[in-house]
C-alpha cells in the first residue's frame, strides 16, 4: 500500500509547476496576470486612440511641433539657403509622468480555500478595470483641455490653428446633449473644422456617453449615420462601429460630462441634461470629476478642475490630439514566500505610471451644451 501511494505521488501531474520543477504554484500567478491585463485592455479605449510613447530613464518626454512653411519663387542667381522668413517655426510640448498609480487587494488564504469561485481572477479583473478607468479619464480630460487651447506654434505670420469647441443644439438646456439630430450636426461641423485645419482624416474618433450613443443608434437610417447597414449586435456594441463623416464613435463612462464622469442625473438645467436617476445606481455611477494637481497628490500634469467641465458633453479628436507617456506599463505584482507565510495571504497589486496632455490642439474638438458661451481655456 505504501508503495502504491509513493508511485501515485510520483506520477501526479503538477499543473501549476514550470517544467516539472520548483514551485508547484508558479504558473498560477501568470493566470492572475493575464486576467488583470485582460480587464485593463477590455476597458481602456483611449490608450490606442492617442499618441502613446514609452519613457525610459527620465521623468518627462518632449514632443516637437513643426509649423508650416511657405513656397516662394526663386530669383535667378540667388543662392538657395532656406526660405527668407526662416520657416518652419518650431515649438515643444513636455509631458510629465504622474506618480505611480496602484490598485491592490489582500487575499486571505482561508477565504480562497473556502470560496467556490476563482477569487484571484475576479479580483484581478476589478484591478484592471480600476487602472483602465483612471487611464481613460486622464486622457479624455487632456483632450478637452487641448480643444480649448491655442497652438504652441505662434510665431509671427505662422500661427498654427488651435482647438475647436462646438455647441450641441441651440437652447440653454443641457438636454440638447441627447438630441440625435444635434449630435449628428455637431459631428459634421467637427469633421469640417478638422478638414479646414489640415488634420488627417486617418484615426478620427468621437467618444460619447452611453445614453448619447444609444440615442444615435435608435435613429439610425434617419439621422445621417454613414453605415446604416450595420445592424443588430454589431451596431449596438459601442466599439466604434457607427461612423459619422468618417469619425468612428465610441461610448465611455469616462468622458467629462457636465462636471461628472459619463452621466449626470437630476432636473434639467443649463448644466444638467435632466435624465432621471434609474435608481440603485451605487457609489461608482455619476461620479464627480476630482480636482486636479493642486488638490490631488501624485498628479503632475494639468487635467483641469471639476467646475471647468460644467458644460462638456463629448469629444471628437484625431490621434494627434493628445499624447500619453508610460514609464511603467500595466503590471501586476503579488507577494509570496515568507511574506505570504507571515500574513497567511497575498497582496495582489496592479500598477502603472503614466501621464497625459494635449499635443496638437487642432486635432481636438470639445462638444458642449446648455450655453452659448464656449467653455474657457485652462
Amino acid at each position: 500500500m505504501a508503495q502504491q501511494t509513493s508511485d501515485l505521488t510520483t506520477s501526479l501531474t503538477q499543473v501549476g509547476q514550470a517544467n516539472l520543477s520548483g514551485d508547484k504554484r508558479a504558473l498560477y500567478l501568470k493566470l492572475f496576470s493575464g486576467e488583470m491585463f485582460k480587464g485593463f485592455q477590455h476597458n481602456a479605449i483611449a490608450r490606442d486612440l492617442v499618441m502613446k510613447r514609452t519613457l525610459k530613464n527620465g521623468k518627462s518626454l518632449q514632443f516637437i511641433y513643426t509649423g508650416r512653411t511657405k513656397a516662394e519663387y526663386h530669383t535667378p542667381g540667388n543662392a538657395i539657403l532656406g526660405n527668407s522668413d526662416g520657416a518652419p517655426p518650431v515649438a515643444e510640448k513636455t509631458i510629465t509622468v504622474d506618480d505611480l498609480l496602484i490598485s491592490s487587494a489582500f487575499v486571505y488564504d482561508l477565504d480562497e480555500t473556502l470560496s467556490h469561485y476563482d477569487l484571484r481572477s475576479e479580483i484581478s479583473r476589478k484591478i484592471g478595470y480600476a487602472l483602465a478607468q483612471k487611464y481613460d479619464r486622464l486622457i479624455f480630460r487632456a483632450i478637452t483641455r487641448g480643444a480649448r487651447a491655442a497652438s504652441p506654434v505662434s510665431a509671427t505670420n505662422f500661427v498654427e490653428p488651435g482647438g475647436t469647441q462646438i455647441r450641441v443644439g441651440s437652447t440653454t438646456n443641457a438636454s440638447d446633449a441627447y438630441s440625435s439630430s444635434a449630435l449628428v450636426s455637431a459631428f459634421y461641423d467637427a469633421a469640417a473644422a478638422m478638414d479646414e485645419k489640415g488634420i488627417s482624416g486617418d484615426g478620427r474618433c468621437g467618444v460619447l456617453n452611453p445614453r448619447q450613443y444609444y440615442e444615435l443608434i435608435q435613429a439610425v437610417g434617419t439621422n445621417g449615420l454613414v453605415n446604416r447597414d450595420a445592424q443588430g449586435t454589431a451596431l449596438q456594441g459601442g466599439q466604434g462601429v457607427i461612423e459619422i463623416a468618417g469619425i468612428h464613435i465610441y461610448k465611455s463612462m469616462n468622458i467629462p460630462f457636465f462636471s461628472q464622469y459619463g452621466t449626470k442625473f437630476g432636473t434639467g438645467s443649463a448644466t444638467n441634461p435632466g435624465v432621471t436617476d434609474p435608481g440603485n445606481t451605487g457609489t461608482f455611477v455619476s461620479e464627480a470629476l476630482e480636482d486636479a494637481a493642486a488638490d490631488v497628490t501624485g498628479i503632475n500634469n494639468e487635467y483641469g478642475e471639476e467646475t471647468e467641465f460644467a458644460n462638456s458633453c463629448g469629444l471628437i479628436f484625431q490621434r494627434e490630439a493628445a499624447g500619453c507617456v508610460e514609464a511603467i506599463g500595466p503590471q501586476v505584482q503579488v507577494t509570496s514566500g515568507d511574506v505570504s507565510v507571515i500574513y497567511q495571504g497575498d497582496v495582489i497589486l496592479g500598477r502603472l505610471a503614466m501621464g497625459a496632455d494635449y499635443l496638437n490642439p487642432a486635432a481636438a474638438v470639445e462638444l458642449f451644451a446648455g450655453t452659448a458661451t464656449k467653455p474657457a481655456a485652462f
